[in-house]
């Protein structure tokens, strides 16, 4: 009977069950926070091994932007290193605290632990990306836009009587870099010297005395926002609610309130195109260029359409530049016939990281694939410009080369280049309008290629500034030699409101 009693005792055998139920949700929040921290931990470790230090915002733009025709390899990587190690850290961590979950004192020793353990590895992650950066900008208001922005509808920019054409070359990843030290780069020996030679041969505006670039600033450091820091003469920045990111919408405005290089020029009558060898939708460089005066759009799938490769062909990001170079000039030698100038834009691909795309032209000279890559770049430039050199349309055609953005192969600069190097992007003006005293010892960023760009093409400016450049031909100063280049950048990568007033045109916060 004292047994019997015993057993249905409040408190001894019937609260085992909510106690229970207890151990398991707190097991089951612990193994949650757990799989989230090594997701974060793993996928930041990934991001940085494989493109290196380019600012959370890149990051937060890419994950929720238009990412059709992603290169395969690269998600094959993130689920390698990624994702699969954070399944098996998540597991073994799990299976750990299930186990000891029966024994009180390991019980809460084991979730203690992965509770620390789990944020150390967000504190780690969010570190290592730039994300207290980033939230310290969304809380501190820029000044730069409202101090120093000239919209290009508050000057007067005048053309020449005769219109000049321009191509516009986007090298993907293209760097000083790649040069020899003696040179002014960080390689040992020389791996473009078809465009140092097209540099020196031509105008190049250099930080030193010989061919040299611009410096990366926050906003430009990928793809898409470098062409429009190239051709707006601004950073490319997301709303607060990333969410909201609808820059690579085909229903929605990018950036609708900006005047660029692309409206001005539709303005003026000139026929534009993009050409890309991969899918041009990637990010929002389609919708960018036609919602800002582009009439047409060349990309892996008109490739197929015209002909250039097979129906089905699709290698690295869609088509290598063998076939992009040829593709410009079979649209170059029709636009050019028609009766009106035109702004061609191309962008090459293969330079791209991981390691780039080895064609049938590289040649296997150099101990790394990347380097025989960037040489065989360089070779396909050179002999492409020997092409338009000899073409009817080019006397009066200004061409700009320049890379678009620092590389994010980080592996190949840690093996190859000295911390303490400063990277800069290539740049070269050829068969410009206007020639210049000024192009030596600068410091300036992509942004400044805007007004440079018009000037190249002999138009006149008023007060020589465009957007946050200048026009460097003039002399006058950029912003980074007013206000200094790390003031300049953390400037720029902060919250701004006139950006989202002016250039999104987001309704203004209530005071």
């Amino acid at each position: 009977m004292s047994k019997q009693v015993e057993k249905t005792r409040p408190g001894k055998y019937l609260d085992k069950k909510p106690s229970r139920r207890k151990g398991v949700f707190g097991t089951a929040l612990c193994g949650l926070l757990l799989a989230v921290a090594c997701l974060c931990f793993f996928a930041a470790r990934w991001y940085i091994k494989t493109y290196g230090d380019l600012g959370f915002d890149s990051i937060l733009y890419t994950v929720f932007s238009d990412l059709g025709g992603v290169q395969s390899g690269l998600i094959w990587s993130f689920c390698l290193r990624a994702i699969f190690p954070a399944v098996a850290c998540t597991a073994a961590g799990t299976a750990a605290l299930v186990l000891l979950r029966r024994k009180r004192g390991q019980r809460i020793l084991s979730r203690v632990t992965a509770l620390v353990l789990s944020l150390l590895m967000i504190t780690q992650a969010a570190f290592s990306t730039g994300l207290p950066e980033y939230i310290y900008g969304l809380f501190n208001d820029s000044e730069v836009f409202e101090t120093y922005y000239v919209s290009p509808e508050d000057v007067q920019i005048t053309f020449p009587e005769e219109k000049r054409n321009l191509i516009y070359i986007f090298l993907e990843s293209m760097e000083i870099s790649y040069l020899s030290q003696e040179l002014g780069g960080a390689m040992e020996e020389n791996l473009i010297p078809e465009l140092y030679e097209l540099a020196g041969d031509n105008i190049n505006f250099s930080h030193n005395d010989d061919v040299g670039g611009f410096l990366p600033v926050t906003g430009t450091t990928w793809t898409i926002g470098a062409m429009v820091g190239h051709t707006a003469g601004v950073p490319l920045k997301l709303p607060p609610e990333v969410e909201e990111n609808d820059y690579g919408q085909d229903d929605k405005g990018f950036l609708p309130g900006i005047v660029s290089l692309q409206d001005i020029l539709a303005e003026e009558g000139y026929y534009q195109t993009l050409m890309v060898g991969s899918v041009a939708s990637f990010g929002g460089r389609r919708q960018y260029y036609l919602q800002h005066g582009a009439d047409h759009i060349y990309d892996i799938s008109t490739a197929r359409r015209d002909s250039i490769v097979p129906g089905d062909y699709f290698v690295w990001w869609g088509m290598e530049d063998k076939y992009l170079f040829e593709y410009a000039k079979q649209e170059l030698t029709e636009i050019s016939q028609k009766d009106q100038p035109f702004a061609f834009t191309m962008l090459t691909v293969d330079t791209h990281h991981i390691g780039g795309y080895a064609c049938e032209y590289c040649e296997n000279v150099h101990e790394e694939q990347y380097s025989n890559v960037m040489s065989c770049s360089s070779k396909q430039v050179a002999e492409f410009m020997q092409w338009l050199q000899q073409q009817p349309f080019y006397e009066n055609t200004t061409v700009i080369i320049t890379g678009d953005h620092l590389s994010m192969d980080k592996g190949y600069f840690s093996r190859n280049v000295e911390d303490s190097y400063v990277r800069r992007n290539y740049n070269c003006f050829v068969n410009s309008a206007v020639d210049t005293a000024y192009s030596k010892n600068r410091s300036f960023s992509c942004m400044d290629m805007f007004p440079t760009t018009l000037a190249a093409m002999g138009c006149t400016i008023e007060g020589d500034y465009l957007g946050l450049g200048v026009n460097l031909f003039s002399g006058k100063p950029t912003l980074i030699e007013k206000i200094g280049y790390e003031r300049f950048d953390r400037q720029v990568s902060m919250g701004s409101e006139y950006y989202a007033v002016n250039f999104r045109l987001e309704e203004p916060e209530e005071e």
